[in-house]
């Protein structure tokens, strides 16, 4: 006689990243299949990334950011129910009623309602256009109510609020950040490193009201915001206000049921995340741990996730505090705080290193034992890596604490070694020695496979160039030689190809592939290989093979945008530029219907053309004496400036002359990746030439050149290669160092990273630019002379070949076919694409030193 045994059911009470790590776990352990799984969730979607959720302003989708994997739910049996949250717990009938009115028995009840954002009950609080800062239809609302304000407002000056100022100020908003604490992120850096992090942000237009509360926020007659009353007195005018001063609990559940909670929120658990219910858990942020923290992180919530999944399975393991370290850009500023960065430790000594030039300052806390107890970073995160997983380890330091915080070239000794112990990835609680494990006890050969054995790095991301480095130790200690070719196809790398190229002198990716690789190529190599072959001059790029090698904005010398428009960008070296080509371009936007937007660049862009309508702008322009920017290819973009001593009273040389000749000199030059430049006038910077892949500014006697710096996803600081280099001098260097550059760089390796992986560094390359170390010199210049002499606009290289021109034809809105799809609407005087269910026109926009046309 069989028995069969009645599954039992848990239900899980919200779908966020902490309920889904929780599924997760619990799927991973023994008798899984012995539950029944529904999940109760008050959102329209699954779980999704709220790390990463300022990204969706830059246009990742809520799919994008999901967390629930494809088939996941399907695979493990989990019902999940969206937009229908419990509305009672009865505990003595183990049974909760949703919003709907449905009722569902459960065996085993997981709390993972998160928590809510704590809006000040000040009069005003509630008015038309005050939002909070927590879902994606938060976001959605900001944008809407974004479009008619000109003055935002952030209430808040903690991480997700300085988020929240990043999106107004990308928005157009004129933004304000208010913050009642006497600095920025009180509870993580402290007062040297919130100085600086004011000063940078500050510096990037945001105004910063600290030590202020709000009284009052002041509305209009019909109920809109006007300003904000402030606690020191003052009246900040605004159209928007966004509250971002903490979270509470979402604990009402378990306060309705009886459950205890803490004085100040919180359900109470013990060290297996269980409530004074046995049969009910609580995790993440509504959960109040046995150590009497209500943890605001993911890290904590995905450990205590993992902990009550073990309970349910019977198996042993507490929580009883976590990993709250922190790591992220904010408006573009790397700033980073681990274990204790305030020195709260008795005993505890301080070992700073601070350069306000530069924009850096580190911070550590060291223990009487010499050991590390945490730390402050900002402007410079790169060893947050290796110091976190020591501060948590708390064992004695094998060096001296100076040697973690100064630059390279001023501290002494190698590279510092972790011990086994050190957890890496503290997202998952993943430490080396299960990293090296999986190496060499499971087979992983590649940090993707590492990955998904451990789940170490597929949390918030900040552990995965550390991860890195240790699987490829792991892997030649075993006497495994790691793959560094391209792909595939190519056993080389892009360096090497380069070489390789360039001294056998081929001039096709065919021919390249059958010497010197294997089957047809791919989406990795047709690219790279092409770049290789624009950087050598060989020819236009939409020739023969090569056209077939590129990008999708090469294809069409122009940029694709996210409704199937293409952007036109003439060059206008250092923003200079005539009123003739001013109406030239105006003229092109209003007979074209194109949006015009200028850009941080010193351009123009001009969105909304058809691909047909490429050729006759093209031509507009270049009867007017303007040439293709190439914004769209892995090529120099703008070489920016500021008006230099022709105008300002600050400027000490021609910083426009000089980046006029520089875009000039450099247009067209095909690169691993995309280039920017800049020159200042004068040490006050207004150029932001520090945050380029060369930037120049000007001193007294000549000029500084710093390089490797961008402002890309990963910003980086420019570092100081040569000062007071006479004109003559410091052109012959930059052109050595973008030689060596495109010539040792990796497929789309932008100069930061290549600079950082660089062996030697940054006096290496001084060596090699500077002192010939390499003796290629010669080389480097004859190649930069090559290019020089070999440049041609592409625009109207293509205008003038018949062949070329056809591929601008036969699409579905060639002339007299417009597609249909394609419907654009009017916004702040001008049209943009459509949003469902509008109907309308195209716009027009500016970029910076150069015009920008973009066409659909």
């Amino acid at each position: 006689m069989t028995t069969h045994h009645r599954p039992k059911d848990v239900i899980l009470v919200g779908h966020g990243m902490v309920g889904q790590r929780f599924l997760e776990a619990l799927v991973e352990q023994p008798g899984a299949a012995d539950w029944r799984v529904t999940v109760l969730a008050e959102e329209p979607r699954p779980a999704y990334d709220r790390v990463q959720l300022t990204s969706w302003f830059s246009g990742r989708t809520a799919e994008e950011l999901s967390l629930c994997p494809p088939g996941f739910l399907a695979e493990h049996g989990i019902e999940l129910r969206l937009g229908d949250p419990v509305a009672a717990v009865d505990r003595a009938a183990r049974t909760v009623t949703t919003r709907a009115g449905h009722t569902l028995s459960y065996d085993a009840l997981v709390l993972a309602t998160g928590s809510y954002p704590f809006v000040p009950p000040v009069p005003g609080h509630d008015a038309d256009g005050c939002h909070v800062y927590r879902t994606i239809e938060d976001l959605e609302a900001i944008r809407a109510g974004a479009e008619g304000a000109r003055v935002g407002a952030v209430v808040g000056g903690g991480l997700l609020g300085l988020e929240a100022a990043g999106a107004l100020r990308a928005m157009g908003l004129d933004t304000h950040v208010v913050e009642f604490a006497p600095r920025l992120m009180a509870l993580q850096i402290d007062e040297g490193g919130g100085a600086l992090l004011r000063r940078k942000i500050e510096e990037l237009g945001v105004t910063v009201h600290t030590g202020a509360g709000t009284q009052r926020v002041e509305t209009t007659a019909d109920g809109r915001v006007r300003a904000m009353a402030l606690s020191d007195g003052r009246e900040l005018a605004a159209d928007l206000v966004v509250f971002s001063a903490g979270i509470r609990p979402r604990d009402q559940l378990a306060r309705d049921c009886g459950l205890p909670v803490g004085e100040r929120g919180g359900i109470v658990v013990d060290e297996h995340c269980r409530t004074e219910d046995p049969h009910v858990w609580a995790v993440g942020e509504c959960a109040l741990a046995a150590d009497g923290r209500v943890y605001g992180l993911v890290a904590p919530g995905y450990a205590m996730a993992e902990t009550a999944a073990r309970a349910l399975a019977g198996l042993p393991g507490g929580f009883t505090g976590a990993d709250t370290s922190t790591k992220l850009k904010l408006l573009g500023v790397d700033v980073a705080s681990f274990g204790d960065p305030h020195g709260t430790a008795e005993g505890a000594l301080e070992v700073l290193y601070s350069d306000s030039r530069s924009g850096v300052y580190k911070k550590l806390v060291i223990g009487r034992d010499g050991a590390l107890l945490g730390g402050v970073l900002v402007g410079d995160t790169e060893a947050y890596g290796v110091l976190r997983p020591l501060a948590i380890g708390g064992k004695p330091l094998q060096v001296a604490p100076e040697q973690l915080v100064l630059p390279a070239g001023f501290a002494p000794g190698g590279p510092v070694a972790l011990p086994d112990d050190a957890v890496v990835c503290s997202c998952h609680n993943v430490s080396k020695a299960a990293i090296r494990s999986a190496v060499a006890d499971q087979g992983c050969g590649s940090v993707a496979e590492v990955k998904k054995c451990t789940k170490a790095g597929t949390g918030c991301g900040s552990c995965v160039k550390l991860l890195g480095t240790i699987v490829t130790e792991e892997l030649e200690a075993a006497g495994v030689s790691v793959d560094t070719g391209l792909c595939e196809h190519f056993a080389h790398t892009r360096s090497e190809l380069y070489e390789i190229v360039r001294f056998k002198g081929l001039t096709s990716f065919s021919e390249l592939l059958a010497r010197h690789g294997t089957g047809e190529g791919c989406d990795v190599c047709k690219p790279a290989v092409a770049s290789i072959f624009a950087s050598l001059g060989n020819g236009h790029i939409l020739d023969g093979e090569q056209a077939a090698l590129q990008d999708t904005n090469d294809h069409f010398l122009a940029n694709l945008q996210r409704n199937g428009s293409y952007s036109v960008v003439p060059r206008i070296p250092g923003g200079e530029i005539t009123p003739e080509g001013l109406i030239t371009i105006g003229e092109i936007a209003r007979d074209y219907g194109l949006y015009t937007k200028i850009t941080g660049g010193q351009r123009i862009d001009l969105f909304g053309a058809s691909v047909d309508q490429l050729p006759p702008i093209w031509q507009r322009l270049v009867d007017a004496g303007f040439e293709s920017g190439h914004a769209y290819g892995k090529s120099l973009r703008t070489v920016k400036s500021c008006v230099g001593e022709t105008w300002c009273r600050y400027g000490v040389q021609d910083s426009v002359g000089l980046a006029i000749e520089l875009e000039l000199r450099y247009r067209g030059l095909r690169s691993p990746h995309k280039l920017k430049s800049a020159v200042s006038g004068c040490a006050r910077e207004c150029a932001e030439a520090q945050s380029k892949d060369f930037g120049i500014i000007a001193t007294s006697t000549g000029w500084n050149l710093h390089v490797g710096g961008n402002g890309g996803m990963t910003p980086r600081h420019a570092d100081l290669l040569a000062a007071d280099l006479d004109r003559e001098t410091l052109i012959r260097t930059i052109d050595r160092f973008l030689m060596f550059y495109i010539r040792t760089a990796d497929r789309l390796e932008r100069t930061a990273a290549w600079l950082e992986r660089l062996d030697g560094g940054l006096e290496h390359l001084r060596a090699v630019v500077l002192d010939d170390s390499l003796g290629i010199c010669a080389e480097l210049d004859e190649l930069m002379d090559r290019h020089i002499g070999s440049y041609q606009d592409e625009w109207a290289a293509t205008l003038a070949d018949p062949d070329r021109l056809r591929r601008f034809a036969s699409f579905v809105n060639a002339p007299g076919t417009p597609d249909p799809a394609v419907t654009f609407v009017p916004e702040r005087g001008q049209i943009r694409p459509a949003r469902p269910g509008e109907d309308g026109h195209l716009l027009t926009l500016v970029s910076g030193p150069r015009l920008e046309v973009r066409t659909a």
